[in-house]
């Protein structure tokens, strides 16, 4: 079998992806009931991070752990790869070591090539330009929690609040081949790169995806069924962040937005969270908000992801 690749949530088909989700349920039905199916049962992962992370970190150790693997944890100091070695050199290697690799870097190119050159299954972490991890557990998250938009994802309308980053581009790809509405707001300038938007288009013309963009973050909250922020200063912008926190400084979630919304709107955030600022502790620890079962997913997610490539 040819070898597949997740660096991208389009790389599954959108049938993969609902049994991706069925699949990730059972896993978290068996955790729940303290059954570990032994899954990547001596399969070894390479865990290369040029990225500091919680969530991702842990949550892929944890589910290697959990379904019988081995984790091996690479920062950008621990290889050659920061030294001046070759992607391409470094892949080779380590495909004759391991069984999988996950990586979490800066440059989504760098993904691309790696993924392009190892001989085995290369997962996307998180880049610059996208987080499909984070996008297909906050859609388990929400389907989860509001099952009525199963069978009718095209009622389901999803509002993202903030910057237009790599989560936002993750999740705008995903509602284009879902089917349903998403509304990004954003100051100007701060907007989705342009060839995701071009991508997603063409996945909105397939599906009947509804994409609505624009500045008004109350006239995009409207109504939603979800609403989701996160920071407005990713790792990397930090010598922008003095700039970053006055434009962005009215694109938060807080009670008058959640006003607008549907009375049953649920709130997600990607984490880490930088209260006060896109989200207030009101909302953060509301009952609107879904954002610690949001991070536990991950876990589950991420578990589905590694059997489907690896096992």
């Amino acid at each position: 079998m040819k070898k597949r690749d997740f660096l991208s949530v389009t790389d599954f088909s959108i049938d993969e992806i609902w049994k991706l989700f069925e699949f990730t349920h059972k896993l978290k039905k068996q955790i729940r009931k303290g059954i570990y199916k032994k899954y990547l049962k001596n399969k070894i992962i390479a865990m290369i991070f040029s990225k500091t992370s919680t969530r991702t970190r842990v949550s892929f150790e944890v589910g290697i752990r959990q379904l019988g693997g081995s984790a091996i944890y690479l920062n950008k100091n621990d290889i050659q790869l920061n030294k001046g070695e070759t992607i391409y050199d470094t892949a080779k290697v380590l495909s004759r070591y391991v069984n999988g690799i996950v990586i979490r870097t800066y440059k989504h190119e760098e993904v691309v090539e790696l993924a392009n050159s190892a001989d085995v299954p290369v997962i996307n972490g998180l880049t610059d330009l996208l987080h499909p991890c984070q996008a297909l557990a906050d859609f388990f998250t929400i389907f989860e929690n509001k099952p009525q938009f199963v069978n009718n994802p095209s009622n389901l309308k999803l509002t993202f609040i903030g910057d237009g980053n790599n989560v936002a581009s993750s999740l705008l790809l995903l509602s284009s081949m879902m089917g349903n509405e998403i509304r990004i707001a954003t100051p100007k300038g701060y907007e989705i790169p342009k060839q995701i938007i071009e991508i997603a288009e063409e996945n909105a013309k397939k599906s009947g995806a509804k994409i609505i963009m624009g500045n008004d973050h109350i006239e995009l909250a409207k109504d939603a069924d979800v609403l989701y922020t996160d920071v407005w200063v990713s790792m990397g912008q930090e010598s922008e962040s003095e700039e970053r926190i006055k434009v962005f400084k009215n694109y938060r979630i807080d009670r008058d937005v959640i006003k607008v919304a549907k009375t049953d709107v649920i709130v997600l955030h990607c984490l880490p969270a930088n209260r006060g600022m896109e989200i207030t502790d009101e909302v953060m620890d509301g009952p609107h908000s879904r954002v610690f079962d949001e991070a536990e997913n991950r876990l589950h997610v991420q578990k589905a992801i590694m059997i489907k490539l690896l096992s």
